[in-house]
């Protein structure tokens, strides 16, 4: 039997997962059916903002689990989501493998390169003494060295295979289309809930995703434990590498890429897991939900109404969400008592009904 406390979060732990699952199902159901039925074209933008939100919520998730691991904002985080694009690309180009298939190849490339990462060069530093700001700085330092790689690998691809004239490119032409929709539409969302779903079931069903949470939690008492905490670092980085390149492969059918395609989206995936709480996979998810919907329909909003020169602020939008967040809520979304604030919005809710209610019953007496 849980404690009280620990029951209520998991039942808090469950209302987060559910609403999120339920608001992704809308974003599917509303996003390809509604315009189907309606027979109205949907704007290019609105299909942006709901790729964008999936996609940034898969690449949250992953930075999360690698953050609650070392505790270290790891700036390398987009690279991974680069080696998707460049293998999805890769694979397409030469042997006409579309990327939805090559996305697995493309996880497992993501999670080998993330998990590498943290064995050669992060423990081994942590393990030497080095600091925070050290450990922060060599993740800095990798992601240049990843974009140094990247462009050699497109130089290889020009001169070996001429299937590049730069070291940018534009999406891929391979993807399906449903009900007069880009399939993406459907596959990036249904997978960001699949896969959050799958990590939740992980994560509190299973024996090793238990003691994945134990050592996240608690190191030292895990140990105790006899739990392999290192084992479970590593794969919480296997997975955090997987779901970035998956994100990747998932945006060459959407998005044009290059060397820098996922650093330059670093400031997005950190606004996403820093809105979710950076400590919540699940917040994670809804962060990156809001922070993707949002940059792009708040951006269309502001060129709409003054100008096309409102896009180059467009970069802008996460941060000043980022800001807004941390002032009124230092630990996130998943400090937000959401019981209390529904408990205090009842009553007027049910006196604004019982007005509508009073004034409908006497306009039908009358």
């Amino acid at each position: 039997m849980l404690p009280p406390r620990s029951r209520f979060w998991e039942r808090r732990r469950k209302l987060i997962i559910g609403v999120f699952l339920i608001g992704v199902l809308a974003i599917v159901c509303f996003g390809g059916f509604w315009p189907l039925l309606l027979r109205v074209s949907v704007p290019s933008y609105y299909l942006d903002a709901i790729i964008y939100a999936s996609l940034f919520g898969l690449m949250a998730i992953g930075l999360t689990l690698t953050y609650l691991t070392t505790k270290v904002p790891n700036f390398a985080y987009g690279s991974f989501v680069t080696i998707g694009i460049y293998t999805s690309f890769t694979l397409f180009k030469l042997d006409q493998l579309n990327p939805y298939v090559s996305t697995l190849i493309a996880f497992l490339f993501g999670a080998a390169s993330s998990v590498g990462m943290y064995l050669g060069i992060l423990r081994v530093l942590a393990r030497r003494g080095s600091s925070l700001i050290a450990l922060m700085i060599a993740t800095l330092a990798i992601d240049i060295a990843f974009v140094g790689v990247f462009g050699i690998f497109s130089d290889y691809l020009t001169s070996h295979f001429g299937i590049l004239d730069s070291k940018k490119f534009f999406r891929l032409r391979a993807d399906f289309s449903l009900f007069g929709t880009p399939g993406v539409l459907y596959v990036a969302p249904i997978s960001l809930a699949l896969i959050t779903a799958t990590l939740y079931l992980f994560l509190n069903k299973t024996r090793f995703g238990i003691a994945l949470r134990a050592s996240v939690e608690n190191p030292s008492l895990a140990r105790v434990l006899g739990i392999d905490v290192e084992r479970a670092y590593v794969f919480a980085w296997f997975l955090a590498g997987g779901l970035a390149a998956t994100a990747g492969s998932y945006s060459t059918l959407w998005l044009a890429g290059g060397t820098t395609s996922g650093s330059n989206l670093i400031v997005e995936i950190f606004a996403s897991s820093v809105l979710g709480g950076l400590a919540s996979i699940y917040g994670a998810a809804v962060g990156g939900l809001i922070i993707g919907a949002t940059e792009i329909l708040l951006t269309q909003a502001g060129i709409n109404l003054i100008g096309s020169w409102v896009s180059i602020y467009q970069k802008g939008v996460p941060l000043a969400i980022m800001v807004i967040t941390l002032l009124l809520f230092p630990q996130g979304l998943v400090s937000i008592k959401w019981k209390v604030g529904l408990r205090r919005l009842k009553r007027p809710v049910q006196g604004l009904l019982y007005q509508i209610r009073r004034v409908c019953k006497e306009s039908w007496v009358e």
